[in-house]
């Protein structure tokens, strides 16, 4: 044991010295209770990379086409269809909220050059837009920023409400699913004229198709609410911190910015 131990010890050495940051350098770091966006983005690719997995397992198992034998309706498979877009949005986004945060770092590193005057970066972003706006306005010494910061919430969040009214639909179809086997199957029940022992399992194989349509669209949509829930949850919490560690350093390293043009 003492041997591995003085073996690890300089590699954690190693290590230590790629991540430690340069002398002068600033570093944005999100709080440690706020996910970053690169940790998520690559949580995602992961997560992805585990359905796509599970989806050619359940090819292999033929449960796609026992699915779609099962439910003469669609509604399962658009279930699918619908969890399968939102999760690719999600990705988009995650890269989106990842450009953001290195936007952000630009301009940390921007108040704190090596050589030169500090300048603000040439980005663009939602980030960028706020940051940029705050320095217009300090330079007509106008120091309200409500509106700017409310413009900045509304575009690292707005589009997350649209995707879980989005989430909702997924049980919202799951339930429509229900309703039609139920629907079906009472209407195989009223269609029913008198019992036959002999042609029972005829009879038991027609009323288990309804039942069948409404457990199974009921059961893909929770799985896919579930799925998809993770996800956006995530992605919220990443906006929250890019959204704080925005506003920190509009309070903090911005003003280096706005001292140095008023000198």
């Amino acid at each position: 044991m003492n041997a591995v131990a003085r073996r690890l010890i300089p590699l954690s050495r190693i290590f230590q010295s790629r991540v430690t940051p340069a002398f002068g350098a600033v570093t944005t770091a999100p709080h440690p209770l706020a996910p970053s966006p690169e940790r998520f983005f690559l949580q995602w690719l992961c997560f992805v990379g585990v359905l796509m997995f599970a989806a050619y397992l359940c090819w292999r198992a033929n449960v796609w086409g026992v699915l779609v034998d099962a439910d003469p309706t669609g509604i399962t498979m658009m279930i699918i269809a619908v969890f399968c877009a939102s999760t690719l949005w999600v990705g988009i986004r995650a890269w989106r909220l990842m450009r953001e945060r290195q936007v952000l770092e630009a301009w940390a590193l921007a108040t704190r050059p090596q050589f030169g005057p500090a300048q603000p970066p040439a980005a663009e972003g939602a980030v960028h837009d706020y940051l940029s706006g705050l320095l217009q306005k300090s330079r007509r010494d106008d120091h309200d920023n409500i509106q700017l910061t409310e413009v900045l919430a509304e575009r690292l969040h707005g589009p997350s409400e649209s995707a879980w009214w989005v989430n909702g639909i997924q049980i919202k179809l799951g339930l429509l699913g229900k309703v039609i086997g139920f629907s079906i199957l009472a209407i195989d029940i009223s269609n029913m004229q008198a019992f036959d022992a002999s042609q029972s399992a005829s009879l038991l194989r027609t009323l288990t198709g309804g039942l069948g349509i409404a457990l199974l669209t009921t059961a893909v949509g929770l799985v896919a609410n579930m799925l998809l829930g993770v996800q956006l949850v995530r992605m919220d919490r990443c906006g929250d911190g890019l959204l704080a560690d925005a506003l920190e350093f509009a309070e903090t390293g911005l003003t280096k910015l706005t001292r140095q043009e008023a000198a």
